[in-house]
């Protein structure tokens, strides 16, 4: 992203895809500063869909050079309701148990995104899914692209 006021939001939108649940997955991110856009995009071989819409968050959030005013629309309510409804800080508290003492789960990637996420000002913005937004529309299918292409990467060796 270009050097820019933090006074200007980074629009940001992303999602994650899986075949299977788990299964082989992928993630995108949308980042959008100003004129400037980035696209970013990776796969696993085995995951979950929740672990998939947290990296496509997780990365988004690595790519900021400085801290910024972030607002990052996302279609998964497990994501957006950790931070918003402050699932997180009870999780925290509890080490890092449900409500119904249960271990949380993706703990490694919740404390990633947690640090990621402590030199920025945040915003998380529930959009719903396939619902026409191009934003997430475009996310939504550059996730399943590069789901598809690790498939056929991991299929034919390349």
């Amino acid at each position: 992203m270009s050097d820019v006021s933090s006074s200007d939001p980074v629009i940001v939108y992303t999602d994650g895809a899986c075949s299977g649940n788990p299964g082989p997955g992928g993630w995108a991110a949308l980042l959008r500063h100003g004129d400037n856009e980035r696209i970013l995009t990776g796969a696993e071989t085995h995951t979950t869909n929740n672990r998939m819409e947290m990296m496509a968050c997780l990365e988004a959030l690595r790519a900021m050079k400085r801290p910024m005013h972030i607002r990052i629309h996302t279609d998964s309510a497990y994501v957006q309701r950790a931070f918003a409804q402050g699932w997180l800080a009870n999780w925290q508290k509890n080490g890092w148990k449900t409500a119904s003492k249960k271990p949380v789960e993706n703990q490694d990637i919740w404390q990633q995104l947690l640090e990621a996420a402590a030199p920025h000002r945040v915003e998380w913005i529930k959009v719903k899914g396939h619902a026409g937004n191009p934003d997430n529309e475009r996310v939504d299918g550059l996730a399943v692209f590069a789901m598809k292409e690790h498939q056929e990467a991991n299929r034919t060796g390349r």
